[in-house]
């Protein structure tokens, strides 16, 4: 499977870096509860007395959805969100092993984190605008579709995998505990996007390597240009 962005979400967020994870011989069995509450300890220490809306993270992320016409309290990037519970509820909810340890890195990093089901996956998925003929599937098992121009993670099925670019996944290629292989996308936009993306990355795989002992590989897209193979380094 191949990822890749569309020129034109290149062209409008040069500053765009991703960083890219495959993780073979994903199980549920996994313990990772003591290191997910360690990094949300260390995510409300972020935190301190103020809020994830000063984070430089968080901060170019608004910008970005402002500029695609969202109101940016209104529709937020996954890390703010995740902060924003953690900020009001002191944890995040544990879901599955692999999940809770990328929600937690994304709540820490303030970078959004999200981890796909390959095998959920129809060909190569693409980041770009909606044409308006694809089907969404909520976790709530409901069907919806994305207005036209929207950003959207999308499948050669015309599967959306996630709405609003960094805002929702899909209930379609959620991690599950049937799931076996997963690709994990890490996005930032900040100044200094492409060193925090890249850190983070090397630490995902390094904790995953060592708990799952599965094959994890790793890539880097800069500025949304390249094409990443699940089964292989990026390429320009």
């Amino acid at each position: 499977m191949n990822f890749s962005y569309a020129p034109s979400i290149a062209d409008t967020f040069p500053n765009l870096q991703t960083g890219l994870v495959v993780v073979s011989g994903v199980n549920a069995s996994i313990e990772t509860s003591t290191m997910v509450s360690r990094l949300e300890t260390s995510a409300k220490v972020r935190i301190g007395g103020g809020t994830e809306s000063e984070f430089a993270e968080i901060q170019a992320w608004r910008q970005a959805y402002a500029k695609m016409g969202f109101k940016p309290t209104k529709v937020r990037c996954a890390s703010e969100a995740l902060l924003r519970r953690l900020r009001q509820h002191g944890s995040l909810p544990r879901l599955h092993p692999l999940v809770d340890l990328c929600n937690a890195k994304s709540a820490l990093s303030a970078l959004p984190v999200a981890a796909f089901d390959l095998a959920k996956i129809a060909g190569d998925m693409k980041v770009c605008h909606a044409t308006g003929q694809e089907t969404y599937l909520t976790f709530g098992g409901e069907l919806e579709t994305p207005e036209a121009g929207e950003v959207i993670f999308r499948d050669h099925a015309d599967n959306v995998h996630a709405r609003r670019w960094v805002n929702r996944q899909s209930g379609l290629s959620a991690i599950q505990t049937t799931t076996t292989d997963a690709l994990i996308v890490i996005e930032g936009l900040h100044e200094t996007a492409n060193d925090d993306v890249a850190a983070l990355r090397d630490q995902l795989a390094e904790e995953i390597s060592r708990n799952w002992k599965g094959r994890v590989s790793t890539g880097q897209l800069v500025a949304g240009v390249g094409v990443f193979r699940t089964d292989g380094p990026s390429r320009a």
